[in-house]
């Protein structure tokens, strides 16, 4: 029986401390070119060209954020409430948006106009 020779080639790929490759910031830009015109899924891109997802994904979500570049301007509505009564009934209508907001009232038109000026 004879040794079986192993043939070590060295891709002078950069690593880490932990041994994962570094891509340079040119060649992940040209992954993500190439993703955007090959109308793949983001996982099936990841899969042929051998790149690992999470890592792929997060080069997609930092171009797009970075690709944005532009200030996106705040747009404004005047919504016009009544001021606390007294000694009036507490408000009946009360709306709770995702991210936490809550809006209360009396008018559900203006309850309605006040939730569609702060979600534009």
């Amino acid at each position: 029986m004879g040794a079986i020779e192993t043939e070590l080639v060295e891709t002078w790929d950069k690593r880490d401390g932990r041994g994962r490759k570094l891509r340079e910031v040119e060649r992940r830009a040209n992954f993500v070119r190439s993703y955007q015109s090959s109308g793949l899924t983001m996982a099936a891109f990841a899969r042929r060209e051998g790149l690992k997802y999470p890592t792929f994904a997060g080069w997609v979500l930092r171009s797009k954020a970075r690709g944005s570049g532009r200030i996106m301007p705040v747009r404004f509505a005047e919504v016009r409430l009544p001021g606390p009564a007294a000694s009036g009934p507490a408000p009946g209508l009360e709306v709770r948006l995702v991210d936490g907001t809550v809006a209360r009232g009396n008018n559900a038109m203006e309850l309605a106009a006040l939730v569609r000026a702060l979600k534009s």
